[in-house]
């Protein structure tokens, strides 16, 4: 198997809420292949996919129960410590919540989370011992 993470795709409980907090909120672009019942954003590498959660979970063939922490984080690195603040708020902003400020981690770089409006975290990084290239892609060691 090739190490390739091609789509995420994100449970969602109202598409509308949460196709207008990336597209617009956070101003992603959403691809033409998109409907009423999916919702594919472009990043730079992995998609995000956003699809109801029922269905989701019926084509998982499990339940779509359960709340709270879901053993995963998104990550989304920037090329400074300053912009960690920047972001998070511009997602607050855009209708997400904070659940941790920016501040200096143990592993010496500077982090914080939000929440979109389904509850997925997502960690706004700097790490400087994993720059970004001109593309904004990860330089791993």
């Amino acid at each position: 198997m090739e190490p390739r993470l091609s789509i995420v795709t994100l449970g969602v409980k109202n598409m509308t809420v949460s196709r207008e907090f990336y597209e617009k909120g956070l101003g992603w672009q959403v691809s033409p292949s998109s409907n009423e019942n999916v919702t594919f954003l472009k990043t730079q590498g992995t998609i995000i996919s956003l699809f109801g959660r029922e269905e989701l979970a019926k084509d998982a063939n499990v339940t779509s129960q359960g709340s709270g922490f879901r053993d995963f984080t998104l990550a989304h690195n920037v090329r400074t410590k300053e912009e960690v603040a920047q972001v998070l708020e511009h997602a607050e902003n855009a209708g997400g919540r904070i659940v941790k400020h920016a501040q200096d981690v143990f592993w010496g770089g500077h982090s914080g989370y939000f929440e979109d409006p389904d509850g997925f975290l997502w960690e706004v990084a700097w790490n400087p011992f994993f720059p970004l290239n001109d593309k904004g892609e990860i330089q791993l060691p």
